[in-house]
């Protein structure tokens, strides 16, 4: 039985892909060493937890067989375990939680909400570790022809309730869930920027603790683009991930999810002392530097 890790501020949730395909990294990480070596980094520079992914959710992405994703993941999860790394694992096979868990993963981050894999929500709640419920509306394959909404904020809102519903029903415990606005998953740009500007609705909404996950995404790629429309490669959107990660730990984000962490663990330590600054102003407290 594991609780919902907790900090003083918002957390930095540190990814590794152990993917030769990822969109961000282009499987830097892909063999196992490589992976756990850039999961102690990252906790190095500030990470919180690690996050450990075998199969790359990237628009148009093509899924690897169990086999393969268990052969990826597991041994890196064990090692950073090993060497004292908070991690989750990423995926949306209960089969791959299950080993995951076994060996020493502390919560399941699974983009479809439970909803990919029946099994998935019925092994959370045996097992009883944290689950993250993102809103998704289908495989990476053809996710971009989903991003159809009349009201983005609303549908996500009420569709992630659904999710949050079928996982509470399914015997996860309400105080194990956090949930995720899917940024880039059937979001075009302005969807994505749509919800990021409304974090304080979904909070409100949704009273769950929230994970934000733009690290390096389209949407930041099309705000960044030069005169001509071209966005800068993803490992150059760095700097404005960090933004973001500033935003939504203002807005009371549990934690943001990123490639590079050490800008991020900065931008939530000032969002926090700039909190805690606010606080002591209120409370007439405040005195010279």
């Amino acid at each position: 039985m594991t609780g919902l890790p907790r900090w003083d501020r918002c957390a930095v949730m540190g990814v590794v892909n152990v993917t030769p395909d990822s969109f961000s990294d282009g499987g830097r990480w892909f063999d196992p060493e490589s992976a756990v070596k850039r999961g102690l980094d990252l906790v190095a520079e500030g990470a919180d937890l690690i996050d450990v992914g075998g199969e790359s959710t990237r628009p148009g992405a093509t899924r690897v067989d169990e086999a393969e994703e268990l052969r990826r993941v597991v041994p890196v999860v064990r090692e950073l375990v090993d060497r004292g790394a908070l991690v989750s694992v990423d995926t949306t096979r209960a089969s791959v939680a299950e080993r995951a868990i076994e060996a020493g993963a502390r919560l399941v981050n699974d983009v479809s909400g439970g909803r990919a894999d029946p099994a998935m929500v019925p092994l959370v709640a045996e097992r009883a570790v944290p689950f993250v419920v993102m809103h998704w509306r289908g495989r990476s394959l053809d996710m971009n022809e989903r991003a159809v909404y009349a009201d983005v904020v609303g549908e996500v809102i009420a569709e992630l309730r659904e999710s949050v519903e079928g996982a509470v029903g399914g015997g996860i415990a309400p105080e194990r869930l956090v949930v995720d606005p899917g940024l880039g998953f059937a979001k075009r740009a302005e969807q994505d920027l749509t919800l990021l500007a409304a974090l304080g609705r979904l909070r409100a909404e949704l009273p769950f603790p929230l994970l934000v996950a733009a690290s390096r995404k389209r949407f930041l790629g099309r705000v960044l683009a030069g005169p001509d429309g071209t966005p800068p490669p993803a490992r150059e959107r760095d700097a404005a991930t960090a933004a973001v990660s500033a935003l939504a730990a203002a807005a009371g984000a549990w934690a943001v999810r990123v490639h590079e962490a050490r800008a991020s663990a900065d931008a939530v330590r000032v969002a926090r002392a700039i909190e805690e600054a606010n606080s002591r102003a209120v409370d007439g407290g405040e005195g010279a530097a």
